[in-house]
């Protein structure tokens, strides 16, 4: 059975907040430590700033790693983190590619399916009030999404195809004064893919978004206009 919040902060005699944060370094995944208490950081001012709970969204969640940062945002501030993945890895993780990793793989299927590492991770971190798992594919969610955003966490395939179908899909969500994080933005393309980088150029030079806070490779912005054509 998963710790309930105050089995899992007694377990290691730790406060609440300093044991997610051990639960999201022992996750599996790709999220640097300061890269992901930046993102905790980011997505608890968005949630200080909307006294009526504020709505939080994560597009791309492979084992769960970064939910437990936005998780933890969410539950200090009241905030619901929604956390959207189709569960079947991103390009650069199938067979053949640097980031493959077996222990993924699921059996019967010959899949990758990371669903059940990321129930694992969020049901050992106890934070099911606080976290709404989406199954499904993300430019299909978001094409029937209506809530305004206050903020979005991209950090899904990065490949050009799926990494421009989720800015596309999700960042016209993105209230004013609120939030959009991208992760994976690498101005040297020696250090990295080149979509993440492409779409945080395309948000500044829209005029709709304003550099709010990087670190390492995650980049934090907040939008300042409407999107084009809801002005």
């Amino acid at each position: 059975m998963p710790d309930s919040p105050s089995t899992a902060s007694s377990a290691s005699g730790s406060s609440r907040p300093e044991a997610l944060l051990d639960l999201a370094r022992a996750a599996k995944g790709f999220m640097p430590d300061d890269e992901g208490l930046a993102l905790r950081d980011a997505a608890t001012r968005a949630g200080a700033a909307n006294a009526a709970g504020a709505t939080l969204m994560e597009i791309g969640a492979w084992c769960g790693k970064s939910t437990v940062y936005l998780g933890a945002a969410a539950e200090a501030t009241g905030a619901v983190l929604f956390s959207i993945d189709h569960h079947h890895g991103s390009e650069e993780n199938q067979p053949g590619w640097d980031h493959h990793d077996d222990a993924v793989v699921d059996a019967p299927s010959g899949r990758i399916d990371t669903l059940p590492f990321w129930r694992r991770t969020v049901d050992g971190a106890g934070l099911g009030g606080s976290v709404v798992g989406m199954v499904g594919d993300s430019p299909t969610i978001a094409a029937h999404w209506r809530t305004p955003l206050d903020f979005c966490f991209i950090d899904g395939g990065h490949g050009a195809e799926p990494a421009w179908a989720d800015f596309r899909g999700w960042s016209p969500h993105v209230a004013i004064d609120r939030w959009l994080a991208i992760h994976d933005v690498f101005p040297d393309p020696a250090d990295g893919g080149r979509p993440p980088y492409e779409l945080w150029t395309a948000a500044m030079a829209s005029g709709e978004f304003v550099e709010d806070g990087e670190c390492g490779s995650l980049r934090v912005l907040r939008r300042v206009a409407a999107p084009a054509g809801v002005r």
